[in-house]
């Protein structure tokens, strides 16, 4: 019997896809004299934001057609390709630097930012390696690893300097370990080990200032408070059901980055709370559906790699909340198919088109966990292999 992908999971994908396009217009309809100067008009980064959202779309379908079998093929190579577009990023005239920060390289007709990339490849890479025989859980080795390779990576970002992501990839490898079953005191003993670290990067003065402004942003209300406040003004505005689509005051200048990772503190001033509870409900379900495709899951690759897109997608999103929210430190991370970035918005669809092909549940084929990956029909695989994953 043929099976048919998650409608829901699509269409959850198109709608949020959609508001983003209207949001991002929203924000950035409005013209200032200093962007006129520049050659600015009100559609340019609306154009700019279509092109990437077709061209992800197309990415998303070519990553539907993508065999499991193939995508766990791929999995070191694209670890490795990763890895090198993250050192292109200190070369100069390709890596592109922008408020202090080395995070993207120059492709025509835009920009990437490769630590996109490298949480998308990380989750593959984690999905085939605790998939593997020698997979161990109670295995200091098998632990430590994947650590290994979250540390490089981590350290880069460091260099860049980009502390969103790397808190975004400690988080997102820690739960897949945990959720293979690792022992809780490997990952408590990292824990432990990381501490003085992360206590020594987080007193760098402005990451410090960040964490003060977070605290007490009222301290100092036209510096490192300034956008923190501003977001709170943006969301106390829109009240029930907020000022109107198009109508927001706090983008005229007033708040920093409306499309990108405040856009979010738009949603809620423009549409109120009953805009933002949609949009939160819309990834909540999104996340569920996401899930719900391990049950489906006759491998543990496609387990782990449903589980880890799943929770790539809704940390992003969850870390975008509780910063416009005032619940966390401010970091920058765009709110996922919403927000004006597109690095973000292209491999988060490849991490949807991905699952769209997981959730239609693998009835006829299944991924062995060998290196001589195969199709073979589910009866002939019965035979010779039982029920066995």
């Amino acid at each position: 019997m043929h099976k048919t992908y998650d409608r829901w999971l699509l269409l959850i994908t198109v709608l949020l896809v959609g508001f983003g396009s209207l949001m991002i217009y929203s924000s950035t309809s409005v013209v200032t004299p200093s962007l006129a100067k520049k050659n600015i008009t009100q559609f340019f980064y609306f154009k700019k934001h279509l092109f990437t959202m077709f061209l992800g779309f197309g990415i998303m379908f070519t990553a539907y057609r993508l065999k499991p079998g193939a995508i766990k093929k791929l999995a070191l190579p694209l670890l490795i390709f990763s890895f090198l577009l993250l050192v292109l990023v200190f070369i100069p005239g390709i890596g592109i630097s922008a408020g202090g920060a080395r995070r993207w390289i120059r492709l025509w007709p835009s920009t990437f930012q490769p630590s996109e990339l490298v949480k998308l490849s990380m989750v593959i890479f984690l999905a085939k390696y605790m998939s593997m025989q020698d997979y161990r859980t109670d295995s200091f080795v098998s632990f430590i690893k994947p650590i290994g390779i979250m540390a490089v990576f981590q350290v880069i970002f460091l260099k860049q300097p980009d502390f969103g992501a790397t808190v975004s990839l400690g988080i997102l490898t820690l739960s897949m370990l945990f959720l293979s079953g690792m022992r809780l005191r490997y990952l408590l003993s990292l824990t432990v080990f990381a501490a003085p670290l992360i206590i020594k990067l987080v007193k760098e003065p402005y990451r410090w200032k960040r964490i003060t402004s977070f605290l007490n942003p009222w301290d100092d209300p036209q510096g490192s408070g300034f956008q923190l406040i501003q977001s709170f003004i943006a969301l106390g505005s829109g009240g029930l059901k907020g000022v109107g689509l198009g109508e927001s005051k706090q983008k005229l200048m007033f708040l920093p980055e409306t499309h990108t990772d405040f856009i979010f503190s738009l949603v809620g001033e423009e549409l109120g709370l009953i805009g933002a509870t949609i949009v939160i409900a819309l990834f909540l379900v999104l996340f569920i559906k996401g899930i719900s495709t391990t049950s489906k899951a006759k491998d543990s690759f496609v387990y782990y790699l449903s589980f880890g897109l799943s929770i790539m997608i809704a940390l992003q999103a969850l870390i975008n909340f509780f910063v416009v929210t005032g619940m966390i430190p401010t970091k920058g991370l765009p709110l996922p198919f919403i927000s004006y970035g597109g690095s973000s918005l292209l491999m988060n669809m490849a991490a949807v088109g991905i699952l769209l092909n997981l959730s239609k549940g693998e009835d006829e084929r299944k991924v062995i966990d060998r290196t001589r990956d195969m199709v073979v029909r589910k009866k002939a695989l019965r035979a010779v292999y039982g029920n066995r994953s």
